[in-house]
């Protein structure tokens, strides 16, 4: 059994059958009732697990049609690699936090040349056991704003591409290690300038790019791990 609460070990049975191809790509999960009665838990339970392989982009969920699975490939299907993010969420309380929200100029970003006038940008915290831990910054550029940008405060990543109609299939990560910036060191409390870089860019099914993020980790506080079931 692997380790964590209980919607987490739920969301990664699913996960695993999404991988092994039993729930395929463009096909329905069972609906919520169905999982409360095969894992015999609660509709909170379901929902959180259903909601995790949603913020992770495995998954897609439509009023009235019900959970597609929109990806099998966003990490390696051999080894399985578990979310950095739920394995430090076993060793502490992480909790996020909206920094800034708001319409940029692409300028500086991979979408310079696309035409974009404005993309959404999210600065983002995450604090580990109430300790500054990531600065996260993410530019969607594909993002229909319908309402006030505050009402996207609340809603994950993923959830503001799905409104949007837009789908992450896959990742492309590069990581390096790198100076902070003098408000991003004092943003990460860090007594040093050195932290772990990441750049992540996210395709849709087209290959299409939807997302760029950047993220500061302060490693010190916790070691940046990959964990793998083999």
């Amino acid at each position: 059994m692997i380790a964590g609460s209980l919607y987490q070990r739920i969301a990664s049975d699913i996960k695993k059958n999404i991988l092994s191809g039993k729930y395929e790509v463009g096909t329905l999960i069972p609906t919520e009732n169905e999982l409360e009665k095969m894992y015999n838990v609660s509709k909170i339970t379901v929902r959180n697990a259903v909601e995790l392989l949603v913020s992770e982009g495995y998954l897609v969920k439509k009023s009235g049609i019900g959970t597609t699975v929109i990806s099998n490939n966003l990490f390696n299907k051999l080894s399985k690699a578990r979310s950095f993010s739920s394995i430090v969420d076993e060793h502490g309380d992480l909790t996020k936090k909206i920094l800034q929200i708001k319409l940029v100029s692409p300028k500086g970003t991979p979408f310079e040349e696309s035409g974009k006038q404005q993309v959404l940008y999210i600065k983002r915290l995450y604090s580990l056991d109430d300790k500054p831990f990531i600065i996260f910054e993410h530019y969607l550029p594909n993002v229909a704003i319908q309402n006030e940008l505050k009402d996207l405060r609340h809603k994950s990543l993923y959830k503001i591409l799905q409104e949007s109609g837009q789908e992450v299939a896959s990742f492309k990560d590069e990581f390096k290690a790198v100076n902070l910036k003098d408000d991003d060191k004092e943003l990460l409390g860090k007594s040093d300038t050195l932290a772990l870089n990441r750049v992540r860019r996210g395709f849709d099914r087209f290959g299409n790019l939807v997302e760029y993020s950047l993220a500061m980790y302060d490693t010190d506080k916790f070691p940046y791990e990959i964990e793998y079931e083999v």
